[in-house]
């Protein structure tokens, strides 16, 4: 009887944990008895989405850095309606890579991480927008293996991990062979796709295409100097001036607030110079989930955690808190708080009529770019078994 009960709880305890774990693991049904020889090995509670970037930013690569400007927050908002399998939401890291710059140096293989793998959007837009062109050797299969080394992937098989790389020159160059680079990609679970800058064949003569499908990547050719056309919608000027309201509900604290907040406003005013479309993606990207600054924002890190009030020094606190009495400090964050909730709902169903509007009226597809990757996202991320509520 002792072993009948034995047998049932293991099975009772395998199909809790299947619905506990990630993307993938819902849809596989594994026999009961497998438990009874094999421990459990405990997953992650969060699944991630990982995504490097690596652009060629030798000479003529200046459309394809703009476009990637521009890029960063259509992936943002793309993640932001995601669902693994088992209904959780993915966390979203972006790293960036620059390569072929004659800036850069030799002994590297002008190769430079601009950024490891980061949430922060803020930060990932600044060091987009201080990229510069300038001559150069590309080796696409070096900056591919310096990725892969330098970045923790991580272990989690759930978790969607891809590589971007976008260039135009041939992806054989360099001492390292891309075949070794793709080899590694594929024994880290990471998944690289191939962007080439320029004809489509071309791209496939000098092996972007066989660079991708190494991996079960998607080859792509785009004009990166092609002159997007948007499309204008009678909801942008709204956006972006909810956009000023939405700034108004940060509240800076700590050694790096002060800063951070003005970081937010400078990533505000490149998104606007670059192109008013960018400035209201950029504002929609700010009204979802995956818009998190808890290290300096105090409505976010409350959120977080509720006992960070307590550990506050007099100077980390803003002007407009200090000597203010821990509870009082919580009632002006709870305000601050429903006033952005409220803001980004307001937002997000103006963005709702704005696609429709783009919808009804688009005569010219998107971006090169755009569409090449946002294609490539959701048809390697259904393969993880993510779904999205849109």
């Amino acid at each position: 009887m002792k072993n009948v009960k034995y047998v049932l709880g293991l099975a009772l305890a395998s199909i809790t944990i299947s619905n506990i774990y990630g993307c993938n693991i819902n849809e596989k049904h594994y026999p009961k008895t497998a438990l009874v020889t094999k421990s459990i090995v405990e997953k992650p509670a969060k699944q991630y989405v990982k995504i490097a970037l690596l652009l060629d930013t030798s000479n003529s690569m200046d459309g394809l850095i703009n476009q990637a400007k521009a890029q960063l927050w259509d992936i943002v908002n793309e993640f932001t309606h995601a669902k693994c399998g088992n209904a959780t939401r993915p966390s979203l890291q972006i790293a960036l890579y620059e390569y072929g710059n004659d800036n850069l140096s030799s002994n590297e293989g002008y190769i430079r991480q601009v950024i490891g793998f980061s949430n922060d959007l803020d930060e990932i837009s600044e060091k987009l927008f201080s990229l510069t062109t300038n001559g150069g050797e590309e080796y696409c299969g070096e900056v591919i293996q310096t990725s892969l080394k330098q970045l923790d992937w991580g272990k989690n098989a759930d978790d969607l991990k891809m590589i971007f790389i976008a260039g135009n020159e041939p992806f054989t160059q360099g001492k390292l062979n891309y075949k070794d680079a793709a080899h590694n990609a594929k024994e880290k679970d990471v998944i690289v796709n191939t962007i080439f800058c320029g004809n489509y064949n071309q791209g496939i003569s000098t092996k972007w295409k066989n660079g991708a499908i190494m991996t079960g990547g998607e080859y792509m050719a785009i004009d990166h100097n092609r002159q997007v056309v948007h499309i204008d919608t009678p909801y942008d000027d709204i956006i972006i001036k909810l956009n000023g309201q939405l700034n108004g509900t940060y509240i800076s604290y700590g050694a790096m607030g002060r800063q951070k907040k003005a970081a937010q406003g400078m990533q505000d005013s490149n998104a606007a110079e670059l192109e008013e479309v960018v400035a209201v993606k950029r504002a929609v990207s700010k009204s979802s989930r995956l818009y998190k600054n808890s290290k300096w924002d105090l409505v976010d890190a409350i959120e977080d955690d509720e006992d960070v009030v307590s550990t506050l020094k007099e100077e980390d606190l803003p002007s407009a808190l200090k000597g203010k009495s821990e509870k009082e400090i919580k009632e002006y964050v709870t305000s601050k708080k429903n006033e952005r909730e409220k803001i980004q709902k307001q937002i997000q169903e103006l963005n709702k009529k704005r696609e429709a509007y783009i919808a009804k009226n688009q005569k010219e597809e998107a971006g090169e770019l755009e569409n090449a990757m946002l294609s490539a996202i959701k048809a390697q991320a259904s393969k993880k078994n993510y779904k999205w509520d849109k």
